[in-house]
C-alpha cells in the first residue's frame, strides 16, 4: 500500500518540506520510498510577523491541497535562543492549525529522533544526516537548501519509523 507522507522542518522564516511516498510494509528500513517533491516556503524578515505567519498559512494550506498527503510528520521544536524560539513556536501554531483544517493529526520527532533513525546515531552532526537522506532516497546530490533536505528527513524518518 502506497503512503504520501509529508515533512516539516518549520519555521518563521524558512520552513523546509519534503513529500516522499511509500510503498511497502517491511518495518524500520527506508526501503520503498521515493521523493515527490520538496522545497521551502520563506517569509521575508522585514515583513511584519502577521503577514509572515499568513504567507506560512496559505503556502502550507497549498502544499496540503496539492500533495494530498497521507500522514503528516514534524520536527519537534527546539530551544536555543529565546527569541527565535518565540517565532517559531508561532509559525508552529499556524502549522497546527492548518493541519486540523484538514484532519491530519501531525506524528512528531525530536532533532536526536531524527538523527538516530537515518545515521543510527542520535548525535549525528548534519551533513550526516543529509547524506543519508541522499542515499537512502537515491538522490543524486544533497538536497537544497538545508531546510528542505532536512524536511525530507522528517518524512523518511515517518516512514523509517512506520
Amino acid at each position: 500500500m502506497k503512503q504520501r507522507i509529508l515533512g516539516l522542518d518549520p519555521g518563521l522564516a524558512i520552513l523546509g518540506f519534503g513529500v516522499i511516498d511509500g510503498m511497502g510494509t517491511s518495518a524500520t528500513t527506508a526501503a520503498g520510498a521515493e521523493v515527490v517533491d520538496f522545497g521551502v516556503v520563506e517569509t521575508p524578515a522585514k515583513t511584519p510577523v502577521g503577514d509572515r505567519l499568513c504567507t506560512l498559512h496559505d503556502d502550507l494550506h497549498s502544499l496540503i491541497t496539492q500533495f494530498k498527503p497521507d500522514r503528516v510528520a514534524l520536527e519537534k521544536l527546539f530551544f536555543y535562543r529565546m527569541g527565535n524560539t518565540i517565532l517559531v513556536a508561532q509559525a508552529r501554531g499556524v502549522i497546527m492549525l492548518v493541519l486540523a483544517q484538514h484532519q491530519l493529526l501531525p506524528v512528531e520527532f525530536t532533532p536526536a529522533q531524527i538523527k538516530q533513525a537515518l545515521t543510527g546515531y542520535g548525535n549525528a552532526d548534519k551533513a550526516m544526516v543529509q547524506e543519508s537522506v541522499m542515499r537512502e532516497l537515491g538522490l543524486p546530490k544533497i538536497p537544497k537548501p538545508d531546510d528542505a533536505a532536512d524536511g525530507l528527513a522528517v518524512a523518511l524518518t515517518a516512514w523509517v519509523q512506520r
